[in-house]
């Protein structure tokens, strides 16, 4: 592995003293498209003196994200990278269709093969943070900020957490669940307990807390409690054996169950859909911990929330108070494009394409 500390100074702010790890194979080619390193051999042999500039865009409304590591790609893998000038927005920039948020000038030969690899790490970074910026935003939609959990740890290849967990962080989500997430930003993971605690304790909620919280008497203590499919009675039961030492109840039933709550509850049945997390069992819930004085627990739901989900909770004034949210926030749905539209100070780019001068560009040193 090759190690690039990154060092941002000047009028671009950027997080700094930041380590990327990076493939030694990337500076040969490995990770390159072929007809990119043929063309770099080409220009090196017949046009070594020319200066081409290549600018980077995207196609939706966006928050930017990226652009540090994109940098420091180029500083640790193209040759001669002082020769080369660099121009670039902010990583938490909010960006229009077709916006330059990069350029790279210089020959050809010394970057052009890493056009692909920058586009591939500016549209992940840029799609999980743009996600993660629309599921922040719909859960503000009530008026009030609710945080959201970033729980992709297990939607993807365990190698892209730290950099999945800084887009989140620029994408708004400041709690993670893994340290390799926050390692970026200079955080650790957070998180309580998952069904496999319960599992150990043969289904007893109230035996597991009262592990977890011996074993971790420091932490908030936050039951899962959907374990048994009969949320309302089992945050009761941990309600009641902590008190005011119980900060919250996490609720993450499947899909394909209906809680016991409406079982017993039959005459709601037909009126909506009862499976899952939805709002009439948090409603249920909430209602039940208040009546018992519980008023100081937080609710916290998880399983297959999206955007649109939870502007839906947030509209119904679902009782709600933290977010998470996992799958939806790792669709890659921002392609970048890299362009050359210069060529030796003049205009020269394929048809349809043209340099596109940004103001809001600024220059790395």
């Amino acid at each position: 592995m090759k190690e690039i500390e990154l060092k941002m100074q000047g009028k671009i702010k950027r997080l700094t003293n930041r380590t990327f790890k990076f493939d030694e194979r990337v500076g040969d080619g490995w990770f390159s498209a072929v007809y990119f390193l043929k063309t770099c051999k080409i220009a090196e042999t017949h046009k070594p003196d020319n200066i081409v500039k290549m600018q980077f865009f995207q196609k939706k409304h966006a928050v930017l994200c990226g652009t540090d590591e994109a940098i420091a790609l180029i500083k640790t893998f193209a040759k001669n990278p002082d020769q080369l000038e660099i121009y670039s927005l902010k990583d938490g920039d909010r960006v229009e269709p077709y916006e330059t948020v990069l350029t790279i000038e210089g020959p050809y030969q010394n970057f052009g093969f890493l056009e692909g690899i920058i586009d591939g790490i500016l549209g992940r970074r840029t799609s999980v943070a743009t996600n993660v910026y629309n599921v922040v935003k719909a859960a503000s939609t009530s008026g009030v900020q609710k945080p959201v959990i970033f729980m992709g740890d297990r939607d993807d290849h365990f190698t892209q957490q730290s950099g999945d967990g800084y887009s989140a962080y620029i994408g708004g989500s400041t709690a993670q669940a893994t340290h390799a997430m926050n390692e970026w930003w200079g955080k650790r993971g957070m998180g309580t307990m998952p069904h496999a605690l319960i599992q150990l304790f043969e289904g007893d909620v109230v035996e597991a807390s009262k592990a977890y919280h011996k074993q971790f008497p420091e932490d908030d203590l936050i039951a899962l409690v959907d374990y048994n499919n009969d949320v309302v009675t089992d945050a009761l039961r941990v309600a009641r054996e902590f008190g005011d030492l119980l900060k919250g109840v996490r609720v993450d039933t499947s899909r394909t169950l209906v809680d016991q709550y409406f079982w017993r509850n039959q005459d709601v049945l037909g009126k909506f859909d009862p499976r899952g997390v939805n709002p009439e069992l948090i409603f249920a819930l909430r209602e039940a911990l208040d009546e018992e004085g519980y008023h100081h627990v937080k609710i916290v739901v998880s399983g297959g929330f999206t955007k649109d989900r939870i502007q839906a909770f947030e509209e119904q004034r679902v009782p709600v108070d933290i977010y998470g949210v996992g799958s939806s926030l790792l669709h890659i749905n921002i392609g970048f494009t890299g362009d050359n539209v210069i060529l030796n100070g003049r205009p020269e780019a394929k048809k349809g394409r043209k340099y596109r001068h940004n103001d809001r560009l600024e220059k790395v040193d």
